[in-house]
């Protein structure tokens, strides 16, 4: 009986010897691995804590399973369609109040729409390097399908300033918003901003047509992860997974903001026309001609990778 209130040591002997000291040791991490869930709240075990790349992965392992899927590339042009007619219809027969987003001066719209095909060009840069490179280990390839961002830029170059010279020869310069009062001594939307008028003219959406272009063109070049395999602890993997987050939250901000020039911003024919710009420069390039031997190609897919462009698919 004397021996059950003494003090557990390794160095005692009998009961509480080395080997009793030995069997508490083990039934103690034992208990420790069968508490239950409100033993860990309430006992205040913590759970075990996710790293920033495991993060990434799961944010990328959604983004991979939502875009790059061939039905997303197929219907998101008629989606993108759709929007803008209902936002349009929208703005037109019940406006919504003013918010935060109908604010030219929001933050999404300062810092990323009004560069958007800078932020486009600089994540898909990258991107188009890493995974083309990794599936074909060619850097003629590489360069061939990276000259993919200077027909973009083009495109982008050719189309605003088709919209800036449209409004300029259809405008006016008015006095007031109401359109009052034409200034003739103004020629220019430049002359008549700087003289304190109101240029007025036929303004196609230009934050139609880029949006559309841009999330189409990344949602096309995105098609590539389906071939691209790597080591979770090689640092391609990383900086891929990195890139495929950046550019699938890029994505989603260009949809987003495509709905909300929508509902807020331009006119109707003047979106229609925006979004069909937007939707030409797509479907022209990769509906079109990068299916053609003669041009950047569209983004390897084919398991064999032979490579040859009469080989892409869709």
């Amino acid at each position: 009986m004397a021996t059950r209130g003494r003090t557990c040591s390794p160095q005692g002997g009998g009961a509480c010897g080395k080997h009793a000291c030995a069997r508490r040791e083990v039934v103690a991490p034992a208990r420790a691995k069968g508490k239950t869930v409100a033993e860990r709240v309430l006992g205040g075990g913590r759970w075990p804590r996710r790293s920033g790349m495991e993060h990434l992965e799961r944010c990328a392992w959604f983004l991979r399973g939502t875009l790059v899927r061939a039905a997303v590339r197929r219907y998101l042009p008629w989606a993108l369609v759709a929007a803008m007619l209902a936002g349009s219809v929208l703005k037109e027969l019940s406006p919504l109040p003013e918010c935060y987003l109908s604010n030219k001066r929001n933050v999404l719209n300062v810092y990323f729409v009004k560069v958007a095909w800078a932020w486009t060009v600089c994540l898909l840069l990258p991107f188009i390097a890493l995974t083309n490179y990794h599936l074909t280990g060619k850097a003629g390839l590489v360069l061939r399908r990276l000259s993919t961002l200077l027909v973009g830029t083009a495109i982008w170059y050719v189309c605003t300033a088709l919209f800036s010279n449209i409004e300029h020869y259809t405008g006016n310069c008015y006095q007031s918003p109401a359109l009052e009062g034409i200034r003739q001594e103004h020629q220019s939307k430049q002359q008549c901003h700087r003289e304190g008028g109101f240029w007025h003219g036929f303004d196609i959406s230009g934050h139609s047509f880029l949006l559309t272009f841009c999330a189409l063109m990344i949602v096309e070049e995105m098609a590539v992860l389906h071939e691209v395999k790597t080591d979770r602890g090689h640092h391609l993997h990383t900086a891929i997974t990195t890139l495929v987050v950046a550019l699938g939250f890029l994505t989603f901000i260009w949809v987003w903001m495509f709905l909300c020039t929508a509902v807020y911003f331009h006119d109707l024919i003047q979106k229609v026309f925006g979004t069909f710009f937007g939707l030409l420069g797509w479907y022209g390039t990769y509906g079109y001609w990068y299916l053609k031997s003669f041009s950047p190609g569209l983004p390897p897919q084919s398991s064999s990778l032979t490579l040859k462009q009469d080989t892409y698919k869709k």
